[in-house]
C-alpha cells in the first residue's frame, strides 16, 4: 500500500459504504468495554477483583472503594457485551484508528493494568503459592498450598488450597522467579507476575504486527483481534492468566524457522501442554520437506523432555486428573447429566473423553475443508489470510490457519472449558484471518465469559446465585451447544460448495 500505515484504504473496501455512525459506534463500544475494564480493577478488592494483603504503598495499585457486587458484575457483564459487540463490528469496518495507532492503545492498556490489581478470578493467588512453595523448598506438583496455611502467600489461595499445580514447568519457573522477587509479599509476588504477562502480552501484540508488516489492512485487523480486543483485554491483560505467556510463544513459533521454532514450541507447551496443538501447523507447513520437519519436531521434543524431566515425577499428576473433569459451562456438564440420569451416579470421565475426541476430530476435519473452500491464491510473500484478496497460496503460508483449526476445534469440542483459553484462537486467527471463524470464537468467549461472571465463589450475595446455576450451568452449556452445532453446519457447507464448484469457477489470482 502506498498510503501511510495509519491511514486506511477505504476506496476498495467492500465495507465503505457503511455508515461512518456504525463505525464510531463499533470503536466507541471496544473503547468503552476496554475502559470499564480498567475501571474494575482501579476500584479495588470487589466480588472480581481479590484483594491482596500487604502495604497499599506498593503495587498494584488501587482506589480500595470497594464496590459491591451487584455493581461490579454489572460493570463486567456490560464490559463483556460491549466487547464482544463492538469488536465484531470493527472486524466489518475498513475506518476507524490505524494499526499504530491501535498498537500503541492496546499496549499501553496492557502496561497500565500490570500496575492495578488483577480482574475475574483469583488463579494469580494460586500462581503465587506455587511459586512460594518452589522457594520454600516444596514441589507444587506434589504438595498443595494447604499444607502450608500459616504461610502468608499460601494462605491467601481462596477455593483451590487443596489442588496441586497443573500448570507446566515454564510457567511454574516464572511463578517461582516472581515469588524471589516478592518474597513473603502477596502483593510483591502478583505484581512481578503482572509485569511478566503485559511483557507477554505486548510481545504477542509486536510479533502480530511484525507479521503483518507491508498490509495495514491485516495489521489493523490483528491489533482488532489480539492487541486492543476488549475481551483478551479482560481476560489475559486484567485477568492475568498463564496463558498469555503460551500464546506469546506460539506466536513466535510461527515466526521463525528450524530449530528456533522447534525450541520455542517446547516452551510454550511447557507452559500449558494444550498448546502443543499448535504443532500440527508448522507440521502441515513443513510436510514436503522431512529434513527440515525432523529438525524441528526434534528440537521441540527434546525441550520438552528436558523441561517435564527436571519438573519431577508428580508434574502431570494434576494434568491427568483435570483431563477427566467436566466443567460446568460446557456442553459435555449435559451429556453427564443425562448419562447419570439414565445410568445413575457416576463421573463417565472415559465416555465423555472418548466422545471430545470423535468431536473433536469431526470438527478439525470440517474446518480443515473449510480452509480448502476459502483459501484465494495470490502473490508469494504475503501471511496467509483465507478468503482475502491476495493471499498466498504457499504452504510456507498455511501453518497459522491450520493451528487455528486445530485449536478451535479442540476449544468447541474440550469438556473442560475457560474463556481466557481462547486467547490462542484469537492470536492464531490475528495470523490468519478468517472472519467466518472469527465470528464463531467471539460469540463463544462472550457466551462463556457471561457464564462465568463474577467467575469467584468469594463474595457473592446469595441473591446472584443465579449466575452461576442459571447461567453457568443450564444458559451457557445449551447456548454453546447450538453455536458448535451451527459451526460444524458452517464448515461442512462451506467444504461441499468447494467440491461442487469446477475448476473453472475457482478464484482467480
Amino acid at each position: 500500500m502506498t498510503r501511510d500505515a495509519s491511514v486506511l484504504d477505504e476506496r476498495r473496501s467492500p465495507a465503505g459504504d457503511r455508515p461512518r455512525g456504525l463505525d464510531v459506534a463499533a470503536f466507541g463500544a471496544v473503547g468503552l468495554s476496554v475502559a470499564i475494564t480498567v475501571l474494575i480493577g482501579l476500584l479495588g478488592p470487589s466480588a472480581m477483583v481479590p484483594g491482596l494483603p500487604g502495604p497499599s504503598w506498593h503495587p498494584p495499585y488501587s482506589l480500595d472503594a470497594r464496590p459491591g457486587a451487584h455493581l461490579v458484575i454489572a460493570m463486567g457483564a456490560v464490559a463483556i457485551v460491549l466487547g464482544g459487540l463492538g469488536l465484531a463490528a470493527a472486524l466489518r469496518s475498513r475506518r476507524g484508528p490505524g494499526p499504530r495507532r491501535l498498537l500503541a492503545l492496546g499496549c499501553g492498556v496492557a502496561g497500565l493494568l500490570a500496575f492495578l490489581p488483577p480482574s475475574g478470578s483469583a488463579d494469580h493467588l494460586n500462581y503465587a503459592a506455587y511459586g512460594r512453595l518452589v522457594t520454600l523448598g516444596q514441589d507444587p506438583y506434589a504438595i498443595t498450598p494447604a499444607a502450608l496455611p500459616g504461610d502468608p502467600v499460601t494462605g491467601a489461595v481462596e477455593e483451590w488450597t487443596g489442588v496441586t499445580s497443573v500448570y507446566g514447568p515454564v510457567a511454574t519457573a516464572v511463578q517461582a522467579l516472581a515469588s524471589l522477587v516478592g518474597g513473603d509479599s502477596v502483593r510483591l509476588t502478583v505484581f512481578a507476575m503482572a509485569v511478566v504477562n503485559a511483557a507477554a502480552f505486548i510481545g504477542t501484540a509486536l510479533l502480530l504486527h511484525r507479521f503483518a508488516r507491508g498490509n495495514a489492512d491485516l495489521q489493523r485487523r490483528a491489533a482488532l483481534l489480539w492487541t486492543v480486543n476488549p475481551l483478551m483485554i479482560y481476560h489475559l491483560a486484567a485477568g492475568m492468566h498463564v496463558d498469555t505467556l503460551a500464546v506469546a510463544c506460539m506466536v513466535a513459533v510461527l515466526t521463525v524457522r528450524g530449530a528456533a521454532s522447534g525450541l520455542l514450541l517446547g516452551v510454550g507447551i511447557g507452559v500449558k501442554l494444550n498448546a502443543g496443538l499448535v504443532a500440527l501447523g508448522p507440521a502441515w507447513e513443513l510436510r514436503r520437506s522431512p529434513g527440515r520437519l525432523a529438525v524441528v519436531a526434534g528440537s521441540a521434543t527434546a525441550t520438552v523432555v528436558a523441561i517435564y524431566a527436571v519438573a519431577g515425577p508428580h508434574v502431570l499428576d494434576q494434568v491427568s486428573a483435570a483431563s477427566k473433569k467436566v466443567s460446568l459451562a460446557t456442553p459435555w456438564q449435559l451429556v453427564k447429566g443425562g448419562l447419570q440420569s439414565i445410568f445413575g451416579p457416576g463421573a463417565y470421565s472415559a465416555w465423555i473423553q472418548i466422545g471430545s475426541l470423535l468431536l473433536m476430530a469431526c470438527l478439525a476435519w470440517l474446518v480443515l475443508r473449510a480452509l480448502g473452500a476459502t483459501r484465494t491464491p495470490g502473490p508469494s510473500g504475503t501471511p496467509a489470510v483465507p478468503g482475502a484478496p491476495g493471499a498466498s497460496g504457499a504452504p510456507a503460508d498455511t501453518a497459522p490457519a491450520v493451528a487455528a483449526a486445530m485449536v478451535v476445534a479442540w476449544l468447541f469440542a474440550a469438556p473442560y472449558a475457560l474463556p481466557w483459553y481462547d486467547g490462542l484462537a484469537f492470536a492464531l486467527l490475528a495470523m490468519a484471518s478468517w472472519p467466518a471463524l472469527e465470528a464463531f470464537v467471539v460469540a463463544r468467549v462472550v457466551v462463556l465469559s457471561l457464564g462465568y461472571l463474577p467467575a469467584r465463589e468469594a463474595l457473592r450475595p446469595d441473591d446472584l446465585l443465579w449466575t452461576k446455576t442459571l447461567l453457568r450451568e443450564t444458559v451457557v452449556p445449551w447456548t454453546l451447544l447450538a453455536l458448535t452445532a451451527a459451526l460444524a453446519w458452517w464448515a461442512a457447507r462451506a467444504g461441499r460448495r468447494a467440491r461442487r464448484r469446477p475448476a473453472s469457477a475457482a478464484p482467480r489470482p
